[in-house]
């Protein structure tokens, strides 16, 4: 396993990936490179016997010892602040087939966090105070995208019921037909947790992503983010997904039915076909917070690519009890009164 920093070509300073330009950005000279650009650089150290790889476990810069878990694969050097990639962790069966490069830069990520701070009222200050603010980590999180194709097929019969009223006499006529419905659907991309120690509430919260954004995985994007490596196969969901996309096949296929009063469905034949798995990094902005009074996690989760945001919110008790002294108490004592009075 090594360790990889991508340096500047013009200073020495560690490269950043930013998500405005979509390009590599140097925070000392400000250069900024293409993945075409540092392609043809490290092409060229290599011819020239140059090697790209650092010693395992050690910062490429000062040489400090970076202390990671099984499964991160880029991070932070806690010394000199340079981005490490650790690139044993995503080779071989572990290296990527694609990647969402992240969109949405730290600035505006903890723009789009104080926004939404700003409509909880009760909310500890801890919780977005600037030095909590500052732990805002982006991460890259592994998922399995299922792609498949489904055919379907529904037989069944379709009463049409009408009631009529004539003379004071009420009759019932019914209609039956044959029914059969047919299709085939494109399923592309559906997302899979492929990391055990994740938590699912952040997630799956930040879904969807744009999928039509995936690119080929490179290194290169990693820079300047945390990234995690999978721990999950696609085996252990295999069987789940294919009896899912089953049971969507069969709901599209009834839904489809709908012109008649009552339906009985005889059968059905739904066949899922092309199974395909891909594994893939999405980017998600994450800020966690312990709250010792109840000794709970909560989080906040923006999604690095379409910036939807979910969250699990503390709770300042003093500012509740707050809110009842000076709205609620005050309200239940003018009934009270008013109704004593009367």
């Amino acid at each position: 396993m090594s360790a990889i920093i991508y340096q500047c070509p013009n200073c020495g300073g560690g490269l950043l990936f930013d998500p405005e330009s979509q390009k590599y950005k140097c925070e000392y000279c400000l250069s900024l490179f293409s993945e075409a650009d540092l392609k043809d650089l490290f092409e060229k150290e290599e011819s020239r016997g140059e090697p790209r790889a650092m010693v395992t476990y050690c910062c490429p810069s000062c040489g400090a010892e970076i202390v990671t878990d099984d499964t991160t694969a880029a991070s932070f050097c806690y010394y000199c602040h340079n981005p490490v990639v650790l690139s044993g962790r995503l080779e071989g069966r572990f290296a990527p087939d694609q990647i969402i490069p992240f969109a949405i830069d730290r600035e505006k990520a903890v723009e789009i966090f104080n926004q939404w701070i700003g409509r909880k009222r009760f909310v500890p200050k801890a919780f977005y105070s600037p030095d909590q603010i500052e732990k805002i980590t982006g991460v890259y999180f592994p998922y399995w995208l299922y792609s498949c194709q489904v055919y379907g097929e529904l037989n069944g019969v379709g009463d049409q019921i009408e009631v009529h009223t004539l003379g004071g006499i009420r009759s019932t006529e019914t209609r039956r037909y044959r029914i059969r419905r047919e299709g085939e659907m494109d399923i592309k991309n559906v997302p899979r947790n492929a990391l055990k120690k994740a938590n699912h509430e952040i997630i799956e919260g930040v879904l969807p992503f744009h999928t039509g954004r995936l690119k080929p995985f490179s290194m290169g994007y990693l820079t300047g983010f945390f990234a995690e490596k999978r721990d999950i196969e696609w085996e252990e969901f295999q069987k789940e997904m294919t009896e899912e996309m089953r049971q969507y096949a069969t709901e599209s296929l009834r839904a489809n039915v709908d012109n008649y009063s009552q339906v009985q469905v005889e059968g059905t034949d739904i066949r899922v076909m092309k199974e395909k798995w891909h594994y893939a990094l999405l980017p998600v902005w994450t800020l966690t917070y312990r709250d010792e009074r109840d000794d709970k996690i909560y989080y906040f989760a923006l999604n690095g690519d379409s910036g939807k945001v979910c969250g699990r919110l503390p709770v300042d008790k003093k500012k509740l009890l707050g809110l009842f002294f000076t709205v609620f108490f005050p309200v239940l004592l003018a009934l009270l009164i008013g109704g004593y009075l009367i």
